[in-house]
């Protein structure tokens, strides 16, 4: 039985659409009372702008707001809630870094090491400044264990390397990533490093000052809180690289004419009116998971989840290849195709089963084709899942497999 009780009747999506099946979780998660009455709660009894105000509403929408800060904060084990700029997702987040390193760090020739399993959001924002300013960008293999090699990784590195974005965990394959070896190996060549925590966020617990992470991004659809809302998480010590390239309201502390004196961190990122419903929406998701037994518990239940959908999969074997390795660290995201079919004709078939999956490359293109495979059926549970789920799942999977041969 889950170790979270009664989980399931606290998503209206969930209870209201109890005889289909949502497999999508890693493309975003379903949103709990707590969150939707958060956002509503905003509208009809707080709704003002943040910041400047000195009336009644504008003060309490400012608290909420700051509060939902310290939450995030808290959440990921950020030393300071300064080091928690809001954002309007993982995308805008790393975006957002790169253009404020090529605005103040970077210089042509440099490299950034990424790899190859990154998501489109960790290497688009690099490849594009590359192309613009001349940087070069060196990609990490990936071992047979679909993590990043480390030892690549490790050997990629030159007194020109000037920072390492990768991803914490594969969005399309689960695994999770040896990224504290990499933090400390490339610390010692005083390179930082960014994490894509898109993936990692909600399925257990993350501690930047642990990990020593100097960079982190991560949406708050994927754990449970509205779309459109994010986090860069930025350590203390690099903040004077981050000067503002989008300026505007919230952003000073004085403007004349011809010049303007900025804010400190995180202010000085956050232009103009901010998702406030969302951001107060990703509190309550944490403030959810908190109540709820909290990220380790959450842990638990998926890993329960992923072995019996793993080890179900395994049966299967003669009939489809899985793109996940059994004794590799990962969370409930395994990626799989039916020997000699197209990922969509499968996704499209257990559709017609009431069973929602991702087919396709999952923005993960370069990861595609160092597989040499078009794309891939890819099933990410969340902790709203159940192993009854599963079992119908696999019934569904194999009328499917029966259908296409």
């Amino acid at each position: 039985m889950s170790p979270v009780p009664d989980i399931r009747k606290q998503f209206p999506f969930i209870t209201q659409q109890s005889d289909k099946i949502y497999f999508d979780n890693a493309a975003t998660t379903q949103k709990p009372y707590a969150v939707l009455e958060s956002i509503q709660n905003y509208y009809t009894r707080i709704n003002a702008n943040i910041h400047r105000g000195v009336h009644h509403w504008s003060i309490l929408a400012t608290e909420h707001y700051e509060a939902a800060r310290k939450t995030v904060a808290q959440f990921i084990h950020a030393q300071d809630p300064s080091e928690i700029i809001f954002t309007s997702g993982t995308t805008h987040s790393i975006n957002l870094l790169a253009d404020c390193l090529s605005n103040t760090y970077f210089q042509q020739n440099d490299e950034i090491i990424l790899s190859v399993l990154d998501h489109h959001s960790n290497i688009l924002p690099w490849q594009n400044r590359a192309n613009k300013f001349g940087y070069q960008l060196k990609y990490a293999h990936i071992n047979a264990q679909y993590q990043i090699d480390t030892e690549h990784l490790k050997s990629l590195i030159t007194r020109k390397t000037k920072l390492i974005a990768i991803a914490h965990v594969s969005n399309t394959l689960g695994s999770i990533n040896d990224v504290k070896s990499i933090i400390d190996y490339a610390h010692q060549h005083n390179i930082p490093v960014l994490l894509d925590a898109a993936q990692s966020i909600a399925h257990f617990p993350i501690n930047v000052q642990e990990l020593n992470a100097d960079f982190l991004a991560f949406s708050g659809h994927k754990m449970y809180a509205p779309t459109g809302i994010g986090v860069l998480y930025a350590s203390k010590k690099f903040h004077h690289w981050l000067q503002p390239l989008s300026s505007g309201g919230g952003t000073i502390v004085d403007v004349d004419l011809y010049k303007a004196e900025f804010a400190e961190i995180p202010l000085r990122l956050e232009a103009g009116t901010p998702h406030i419903e969302g951001v107060i929406g990703l509190k309550h998701a944490i403030d959810f998971i908190y109540q709820n037994g909290g990220i380790n518990q959450f842990y638990l239940w998926e890993e329960e989840l992923r072995k019996h959908l793993y080890s179900n999969l395994t049966e299967l074997q003669d009939d489809i290849d899985i793109y996940t390795d059994a004794h590799t660290p990962s969370v409930p995201v395994i990626s799989f195709n039916i020997k000699n079919n197209h990922p969509y004709d499968t996704g499209t078939l257990l559709n017609n089963f009431g069973i929602a999956v991702r087919t396709g490359h999952h923005c993960t293109q370069p990861l595609m084709k160092h597989l040499k495979i078009p794309g891939t059926v890819r099933i990410s549970l969340a902790v709203y899942n159940t192993l009854e789920e599963i079992d119908r799942f696999i019934i569904a999977l194999k009328k499917t497999i029966k259908m296409l041969k």
